[in-house]
């Protein structure tokens, strides 16, 4: 029937089909709280004009109902802060290959072991972990992850300065967010990590780029420069224009991409500087877990006695991506107000989840799990480095990396590392350019190159290719 339509009466089809005229107007009352017909007084019963079908079918962006076109409209203006969002490219999603960076080896990950968990966990959940949490997160998982960084990581803190996010990048937004308004002055390494400025860029933040040396950020020329107001001091000048900053982004436990560790003697005066300056020190803990030689250093929060560091990490990197779970350790005067931000934006992250981690790291599979991991990459990173040594001799030098899922390699001569990257990229080989992480002209001519993620068999063929692609010389150097 069309829309519009008038039905039989209830007695008429009644009569018609051999049913009773109740069964025939509970039918007709069905219909008419579902929305498919609809009564009219003194006059019967008729199909709606409008079916809820119509109601639930978008139509096209560039048609508008039936047959019509969209009606102009005013354009929809955006903040300020929207317009400075710039996309953040996520990790491709074809089959892992030589040198996926920045992932783990997902497929060594103990699937039916964290299914088992889960699966506990789920049977003993109860209605109050059901119905939320707090706002700085689950408090069990809060305490696990409290007690492993103050025995791991050299990290001094209490539970409560505990607050759990959906990952360091959400924690450093969040930070940005607290911590600076447009035009404020930010301070992060070159070359870094470019989800850092990312952040930095869309919070309004002039950035300021600062050198690493062997010794990690290379702060103290600047710093000394900045507080004279642009005399010279040293080998640094700087413009007028530029102050001492409210927030500094570092990676000082293993330099991203560099991968080298800041220094002791640099560490504890950039402690200093910040505490007579009153800026505060953001410090990302990435991939720390997996350190292959050398002596950990403790935290830069663990020495931090003036409470300007902010401490985030993250478990992607040690469990999955896809868990998307990290850390936040807040001082104590800030607790506060990073709870309220998480409670009026994501409140938390899934509390199921939190739960089922907590569980996992309380049962001790946690660090098994890292152990086994560690021994992996060690071997992983022993093939890289024995195969470049016996196909790149003097064209690539790679780096010995001390810790993490990936290293860097310097080339050597007039090769070009931006377009070595695209030439191995038509033979199935993943590189990163060194460049990508400067953001300045002026960048080391290098690669990045990931081992974690890909098998030894792989990492052979790809450093094939790559002695392959670097021996057409011509092809590579710059223009």
């Amino acid at each position: 029937m069309q829309p519009g339509a008038r039905l039989p009466a209830t007695r008429d089809l009644a009569q018609a089909y051999g049913l009773s005229r109740t069964t025939m107007v509970a039918a007709f009352e069905q219909l008419r709280s579902e929305g498919y017909v609809e009564g009219r007084v003194g006059s019967g019963t008729y199909v709606s004009e409008v079916l809820p079908e119509d109601l639930l079918t978008v139509p096209d962006g560039r048609v508008g109902m039936g047959s019509e076109r969209r009606l102009p409209h005013r354009r929809i203006g955006l903040s300020r802060y929207a317009r400075r969002l710039t996309p953040f490219r996520s990790a491709p999603e074809y089959p892992v290959r030589a040198f996926r960076t920045n992932q783990p080896a997902l497929d060594l990950f103990p699937t039916t072991l964290w299914a088992q968990v889960a699966a506990s966990r789920l049977r003993r959940a109860t209605t109050a972990m059901l119905g939320g949490g707090e706002a700085l997160g689950y408090r069990p998982l809060r305490e696990a992850v409290a007690e492993y960084l103050n025995t791991s990581r050299g990290v001094k803190c209490a539970v409560d300065q505990v607050l759990i996010v959906s990952g360091a990048q959400e924690g450093f937004d969040r930070t940005a967010r607290l911590l600076l308004n447009a035009g404020d002055e930010a301070w992060m390494e070159e070359p870094g990590y470019p989800g850092a400025a990312v952040v930095l860029r869309a919070a309004g933040a002039r950035i300021r780029a600062m050198p690493v040396d062997e010794e990690g950020l290379d702060f103290e020329a600047a710093a000394s420069s900045a507080s004279s107001r642009g005399r010279a001091r040293g080998r640094v000048r700087v413009a007028t224009q530029w102050s001492n900053p409210k927030l500094v982004y570092v990676t000082p436990g293993h330099q991203f991409p560099l991968g080298m560790t800041m220094s002791l003697r640099r560490r504890l005066a950039l402690l200093e500087w910040a505490r007579k300056s009153g800026v505060v020190i953001f410090e990302d803990d990435y991939d720390s877990e997996y350190r292959y030689s050398g002596r950990p250093v403790p935290a830069l929060q663990g020495l931090d006695r003036a409470g300007v560091v902010i401490f985030g990490g993250s478990f992607s990197a040690v469990m999955f991506p896809g868990l998307r779970l990290g850390y936040l350790v807040v001082p104590e005067e800030m607790v506060d107000i990073f709870a309220a931000a998480q409670a009026v934006s994501t409140h938390h992250p899934a509390l199921l989840g939190q739960a089922v981690l907590c569980d996992f790291i309380r049962e001790g599979h946690f660090a098994r799990h890292i152990r086994r991991m560690r021994e992996v990459y060690a071997e992983r990173l022993g093939v890289l480095l024995k195969a470049a040594a016996r196909e790149l001799a003097g064209v690539l030098e790679i780096s010995n990396a001390e810790a993490g899922l990936q290293t860097i390699g310097l080339l050597r001569g007039s090769y070009s590392g931006d377009r070595l990257v695209k030439e191995a990229a038509k033979r199935n080989v993943e590189l990163k350019s060194l460049s990508r992480y400067y953001s300045r002209e002026k960048a080391r001519n290098g690669i990045v190159m990931g081992f974690a993620a890909v098998e030894p068999k792989e990492l052979r063929r790809g450093v094939e290719v790559v002695a392959e692609v670097l021996e057409s010389k011509g092809s590579l150097k710059d223009n």
